[in-house]
Formats: structure tokens, sequence, C-alpha cells
């Protein structure tokens, strides 16, 4: 399968921070590649670089077949771009504002509109088509700037953390619209703080820190690195979480992991149900009450927390002023380049 993004060494410096450090990606054509990291690990300079927005200061990069630096024009030709921010024009009604975007694209008035027409009814806004933007709510927005995205029909699909500030029904709304163009043959590079979006969406991912690829893999893969199945035991009576430690930590592999408040204990145990079985007769015998006892298999949190140190949503100093350098107009201006 051919690879429709890759990107080899990229590098780029903001003064003194350095944003990309050496990033390489590849991503098969029709398929998803989900990039997780930090605020500021580098994720949006990645993407900025891919969509010929920012100019690499080293390194390479090839997007539908045609090189970032040498031939922007073409890529810009066969991509699709929605930022961190929605970049639609409130005072425009959101037909105007497709119908204007799909002129920018030379589709010509009549073929602008018919293209807005379509692209109002798969998003289901075909009723909200003659409203003002500023009335429309979070995800209506979102799925406005997705199908600007789309009116030029793009091949290859960057999404730089589409759901932010989505609720629940509005991300399964906007995951079942990014299949839908995996399924028609459209290559999605995705960044996303929210770790069960990539779960849901991505062939593969891979995890960026400090502007560096520290993982790359399926995400099962990911989560066998972690370590196996681990049993979760809530006591129900705080006296008693001290003793069910001693007891777990007799009969674990490692060192439990104790949270105080909630009374609970995560232990990783040999393999085998026999195990898991020994586990709940000890405590049983021993008169600890539990309030719940499950067996949980590694998550992306977990794969994220062990690679990185920190939780996906954690930032630092550094990656703030990443963030900071980037800024969000930049971001706007990114999303309107689509």
């Amino acid at each position: 399968m051919s690879a429709a993004i890759e990107a080899e060494g990229l590098r780029k410096r903001y003064g003194d921070l350095q944003a990309l450090d050496g990033v390489d990606l590849s991503v098969p054509a029709g398929t998803v590649l989900g990039v997780l990291g930090p605020n500021g690990a580098g994720k949006t300079t990645a993407v900025r670089v891919l969509a010929t927005l920012l100019t690499p200061d080293a390194g390479r990069a090839r997007v539908a077949g045609y090189d970032v630096t040498e031939q922007p024009a073409e890529v810009r030709k066969r991509i699709g771009l929605t930022g961190q921010y929605a970049a639609v024009d409130e005072l425009l009604t959101g037909r105007e504002n497709l119908t204007l975007i799909g002129r920018l694209h030379r589709l010509g008035r009549r073929g602008a509109k018919t293209r807005a027409a379509e692209l109002l009814e798969r998003f289901e806004l075909t009723e909200a088509g003659e409203r003002e933007v500023k009335t429309y709510s979070g995800g209506m927005r979102r799925r406005l700037d997705l199908a600007a995205s789309l009116l030029g029909t793009p091949t290859v699909l960057f999404l730089d953390e589409p759901s932010t500030g989505l609720d629940l029904t509005s991300r399964m709304t906007l995951w079942a619209m990014v299949r839908e163009q995996v399924a028609a043959g459209v290559t999605v590079l995705l960044t996303t703080q929210y770790l069960e979006e990539a779960d849901h969406l991505a062939d593969r991912i891979a995890v960026i820190d400090h502007g560096v690829v520290i993982a790359d893999g399926t995400p099962d893969e990911l989560k066998r690195k972690v370590g196996g199945e681990r049993l979760e035991v809530t006591v129900a009576k705080p006296v008693q979480l001290a003793e069910a430690v001693r007891i777990l930590s007799a009969i674990a592999t490692g060192e439990p992991t104790v949270d105080p408040e909630d009374h609970r204990i995560s232990v990783t145990l040999g393999a085998g149900i026999d195990t898991i079985a020994d586990a709940a007769a000890v405590l049983r015998d021993t008169g600890i009450e539990v309030a719940d006892f499950a067996l949980r298999r590694p998550s992306l949190d977990d794969v994220f927390l062990s690679l990185t140190g920190h939780t996906s949503t954690e930032k630092s100093g550094a990656e703030r002023d990443e963030e900071n350098s980037n800024g969000k107009s930049d971001e706007k201006a990114g999303s309107s380049a689509s």
C-alpha cells in the first residue's frame, strides 16, 4: 500500500523552542493516523508543515505524492484542513460560507452552489443553511468547518483536534463522518486530545512528545507495550484498604497502585483466570468487604502515561511556549487554507 503522507526528519524551531526535532511519519493511503501528544508537543506544527503553511527548517515530506516544500501548490490542490478553531465567517450563512470557499477552489458559480448544497445535506445542515453562522451551536460550526475542508474533494484530510469542545453526541457524529471519508478512500491524519477518539478512528497511532515521535503502532500494539491486564479492587470500608493492599501485594507480580480517595487498588497479576480467582478467595477469606472487583485491559490513557510520564491534558512550561508561538490566529488562517 502506497503512502499518502511521508515525513522524514522534520525539524522546526520557534526561537529557543525546538517544536519539531526530527519527526518521521508514514501514512498509507486510505487509512487514519492518530497523532497523540500533550498540548504544545509539536502536533499542530507537524500538521502545518505537512499542509504547506509552514516551511520546515530541515527534513523532507511528501503529501499525495508531492513535496510540501518544492511543490506546495500541488499539495494544496489535494488536501483539506480543519484546524483547532472553526474558521467560518459568522456574518455569512452556512450556504454562503461554503459557496464562497467553493469559488475560491475555482469550482465556478454553479459548481460552488451545487457542491455547497451537497455538503449541507450530507452534514445535516440544510435547514440551517440560510441562517447566519453566529446562530450555530459549536457542533454545527464544527460540521460546517469540516464540510468546508471537503469542498475540493481532497485525497488527504488533516484534522487538528477537530472535536475540541464538542459534546459526546457531536463527537460521535463527527466520527461517523470521518469514517465515511476513509471508506471513500481519503487518507486522514488526526491529532486529538481525546484518547478514546484515537482508539475509535485510528488504524495506527504516533505519540509525539517534545517534538519527537516516541512511539508508533496500532492501538493494540501500544497497549501491549504497557503490560497485561490489571485487577482493580475497590474496598467498601476505608479502614480495610491497608490490609487489602498487603494481601494483594503478596500475590501480585508488581507493586500495587493505590487510590486512597476512591479506596481502589490496581495490581498486575499472573496470567490465567486461576490467579484472579485466588485473589478473590484470599480477600473473601480474610473478611475484606469488596465494593467492586474488575479486570481491566490497558487503555490509551495508560499508554500515554507510561510513555510520557504525564496525562494527555497536562501542559508543561515549554509546551505552553510552543502553543503561544503558534497562536490562535495562525490556527484560523490554517483552517481557511482548506
